[in-house]
């Protein structure tokens, strides 16, 4: 079976490949369009849209395939933080999610074609609890200038230099860093098998 992650991030094709499947990468480069603002279900709409693209692209003949899309976003009292434009927004995201509780989203989409080409679809996603240390404004500073946080949604990262500010979790721990994976391999496990 060929399974293609639809997603450019380098904490999915770790996460991914740490639980021992093989896949490749095809980026879906999709206009990505929302048309609600509640994080679960923003997450699952970018998901479906990133699969779908790279779905859409493969050839007509290739059969038994497991296209997998995820999207990962941050809320904090139901406003989703999205990857800051610039250091001052990531300061400012930090800021906000200093000594409080907020969620974290990840959807996930699967797309399955067998071998007799019938094609099936998966949609769901996982939520995580994160508390946060109060910081100062050194210490946001100090992070902002690592660089770390400018590609993340929430602008850090759980995963490096800013687990020294999480205080507590609930639920998933590679959910927050981009993709349940042990949810998406439950769900998935039966086309594995094939």
């Amino acid at each position: 079976m060929k399974i293609i992650l639809a997603s450019a991030s380098p904490r999915r094709r770790e996460l991914l490949g740490q639980i021992g499947i093989g896949f490749e990468v095809r980026i879906s480069n999709v206009e990505e369009r929302v048309t609600t603002v509640e994080p679960a279900a923003v997450v699952e709409e970018l998901s479906r849209q990133k699969a779908e693209a790279v779905y859409a692209s493969l050839e007509a003949d290739v059969e038994d395939v497991l296209v997998v899309g995820a999207d990962t976003v941050v809320a904090l009292e139901g406003q989703i933080l999205g990857k800051p434009s610039d250091p001052e927004q990531a300061a400012e995201m930090l800021r906000r999610l200093a000594g409080n509780i907020h969620g974290v989203y990840t959807g996930v989409t699967l797309l399955y074609r067998s071998g007799s080409g019938m094609v099936q679809r998966r949609v769901f996603h996982e939520s995580t609890k994160v508390e946060f240390f109060p910081m100062t404004e050194e210490e946001i500073r100090r992070y902002v200038q690592s660089g770390e946080c400018m590609d993340k949604a929430g602008a850090y990262g759980i995963q490096g230099l800013f687990a020294r500010y999480v205080k507590k979790i609930e639920g998933d721990y590679n959910n927050v860093v981009g993709l349940p994976v042990g949810r998406l391999y439950q769900e998935a496990k039966e086309w594995l098998k094939s």
